[in-house]
């Protein structure tokens, strides 16, 4: 039998930890898979000192130059090898464990690239609410790195990032605008997931950022209410349909 995968995440306050929707995207493609693995949580200051540690390839560079390191990183006891970025661990997990659903079918690769960057535009509108939202459910280390980080590179207060009221109100309609595009293009699909009837490492991004956008508003309340009911229950309807996929191991 195989070993579980090492899953490094970033945890939080909430139930369960799992919040950022770049490392859902992996947590996603490794439920959809159905390959064993255990999380290990990182705090955000602790990151780059572990990629170093286990050998995991940067992910980009900081504005000095010099190498960025970024979760999800996975690290494969069956095979020694260590991946970072969600993208290239899917593809990874595909062709080392083809058996079981395929995060990429049909030659999709550049589909899912593309319905990516769409997504990126329909949502950027509440990125910053996001970002604000996300800063208040993480543990103290983190939450002092995030917010020193994403201060400097937007130039305000995390609290001036879209303060609740007509800014907030303007941002969300916005959003709700550019989902509509998605919308139109989901709707040509007879099945729950993006491609129809077939699970998918795109459902792993749409799940990833809708996931984020649920948990840091809270399940329960009216903002999530709210953005789940938009063109017709559509958002709140496709969350349901992957919770089978949504386990934290």
């Amino acid at each position: 039998m195989s070993s579980p995968i090492i899953f490094y995440d970033i945890p939080s306050k909430l139930s369960g930890g799992a919040w950022s929707p770049n490392t859902w995207k992996t947590r996603y493609a490794l439920n959809i898979k159905g390959v064993p693995y255990k999380t290990q949580w990182v705090e955000y200051p602790d990151i780059e000192a572990l990629a170093l540690k286990i050998g995991a390839p940067p992910t980009g560079a900081k504005d000095d130059g010099s190498p960025s390191y970024t979760l999800p990183i996975i690290q494969d006891p069956n095979t020694g090898k260590v991946i970072s970025d969600s993208f290239i661990i899917a593809e990874y997990l595909d062709s080392t464990y083809p058996s079981g659903n395929t995060l990429f079918p049909s030659s999709s690769k550049p589909l899912v690239e593309a319905f990516e960057a769409g997504l990126m535009t329909a949502i950027g509108p509440i990125l910053l609410l996001q970002l604000a939202l996300s800063n208040g459910i993480l543990n103290p280390s983190s939450e002092k790195y995030f917010r020193a980080t994403r201060e400097a590179k937007f130039g305000k207060k995390i609290e001036e990032f879209s303060p609740a009221g007509v800014q907030r109100d303007g941002d969300l309609a916005k959003a709700q605008e550019g989902l509509a595009t998605l919308d139109g293009w989901l709707s040509k699909n007879s099945g729950p997931y993006v491609l129809g009837e077939t699970v998918s490492y795109a459902d792993g991004v749409l799940g990833g950022w809708l996931t984020w956008v649920k948990l840091t508003h809270g399940a329960d309340s009216a903002a999530w209410k709210n953005i789940a009911s938009w063109h017709g229950g559509r958002w709140g309807k496709y969350i349901t349909s992957l919770e089978k996929y949504a386990s934290v191991a």
